[in-house]
């Protein structure tokens, strides 16, 4: 067994030949991009990556097999390997992910992951839901059927099902959709999916004060839309390889398979974790749930996951169960005032990846890439210590100089 960093929420923002597959994402997270930054920058040996079903994302991965750039693998997964890439980079496996938006007779809507072992498995199930989108080729399109069909639809195809950010106060199973997946899924559906996706404004202290996802694996992936953003949540599976088949076995924790840690943003950070006021643009800091705001007496909010939480909850206190592991926090690189483009450069050059520095590299070392302050930021971050704002309403959170600057802010909004 060996520990593996997979992070498997990474979009595409163009295809080859410049085909656009998700319009909000970066043009250049293309496949070979994806998997440089995985393989050189970041650490990641796994990347989920979720717009496989679009016809342009499928002809370029027949191409790149046809090329020899992409090998299929025994245990299902595509190797994107250090040929491509060039001699200094490793492989990265690929998993082949489709994300799609479902909706309910009620009218909410909630996203879910479907993944596949195989190309040809992938490339079925996108026949089946071509026929029930409006535009097969983009990225998270409104699959016109409620969520428990989507699941069927993907389980006779042969994949798993996985519920997205699913605490969201946009188009999430928890967030818009239900407050319990038991009102939306069947027990045999319940029983055979095997984890659900945190989102960046959750983690796992939140998400276990809901009892029936005691059995659940939790991950918590990146929901990258640029190159710099994988990674910013990811997870360590204990597994024998890198392939769809031992990540399965990872989510349903079997044969000795599981995941050993989930590391992700401190919640604060995550743009929808409080309840936020448009009207008078003010996210709260008063005790969750707040449901009106508590400035304006408004009651147009934009709920905040926490909020959310507080408000449909099993238990005040998490009741985490014996086989959940833990959940690290990290602030990422890019949200640690005064680490820009150079220094980030810096810090890679001299450590390798950017998991290298926040979870490895001694302070002594730091503080001679970017000098003391830098330094000390980071092994804040480290330690949980540094100051953070929370964020809310589409707007992240941010890391501060000290507590009293966050108090400051509060006081002037």
């Amino acid at each position: 067994m060996r520990r593996v960093f997979c992070d498997l929420h990474i979009h595409i923002g163009r295809a080859r030949g410049d085909k656009p597959v998700k319009i909000t994402a970066a043009r250049d997270l293309t496949f070979a991009h994806i998997a440089r930054e995985c393989a050189a920058r970041k650490g990641i040996e796994i990347a989920g990556i979720v717009d496989c079903a679009s016809p342009p994302v499928i002809r370029e991965i027949e191409g790149l097999i046809a090329s020899g750039e992409m090998v299929e693998l025994p245990g299902g997964g595509l190797r994107y390997g250090s040929s491509s890439l060039g001699p200094d980079v490793g492989a990265t496996t690929v998993i082949l992910g489709c994300e799609l938006e479902t909706v309910q007779p009620d009218g909410a809507a909630s996203h879910h992951v479907s993944y596949f072992p195989t190309l040809s498995q992938l490339a079925d199930f996108g026949d089946i839901i071509g026929r029930m989108v409006t535009n097969r080729d983009l990225s998270s399109q409104r699959c016109r059927v409620p969520a428990q069909r989507l699941f069927e639809i993907t389980h006779s195809a042969g994949g798993v099902f996985i519920p997205a950010h699913a605490f969201t106060p946009h188009k999430s199973m928890y967030g818009t959709c239900a407050r319990r997946m038991s009102e939306v899924f069947s027990p045999q559906a319940l029983e055979a999916i095997p984890a659900v996706e945190l989102g960046l404004s959750a983690d796992s202290h939140l998400a276990d004060c809901i009892a029936e996802l005691a059995d659940v694996t939790f991950l918590s992936n990146s929901d990258a839309h640029s190159l710099p953003k994988i990674a910013r949540e990811y997870n360590v599976l204990e597994i024998e390889e890198p392939s769809y088949h031992e990540l399965v076995l990872a989510l349903r924790r079997s044969d000795g398979r599981r995941v050993v840690a989930n590391y992700g943003l401190d919640p604060r950070l995550g743009k929808y974790h409080r309840t936020y006021c448009p009207e008078c643009d003010w996210i709260e800091i008063e005790p969750p749930p707040i449901l009106a705001c508590t400035r304006c007496g408004g009651a147009g909010v934009v709920k905040g996951v926490k909020d959310r939480l507080a408000e449909i909850a099993d238990f005040d206190q998490p009741h985490p169960p014996p086989h959940r592991p833990p959940y690290r926090y990290q602030v990422p690189l890019q949200f640690l005032p005064g680490i820009g483009a150079v220094k980030l450069n810096r810090l890679l050059n001299r450590f390798g990846t950017e998991m290298d520095v926040l979870h490895g590299a001694v302070f002594d070392d730091i503080r001679a890439v970017v000098g003391t302050r830098l330094a000390e930021k980071i092994m804040l971050a480290r330690s949980g210590e540094l100051p953070l704002q929370a964020g809310g309403g589409g707007k992240y959170g941010r890391a501060v100089e000290s507590d009293a600057e966050t108090q400051l802010d509060l006081q002037m909004a």
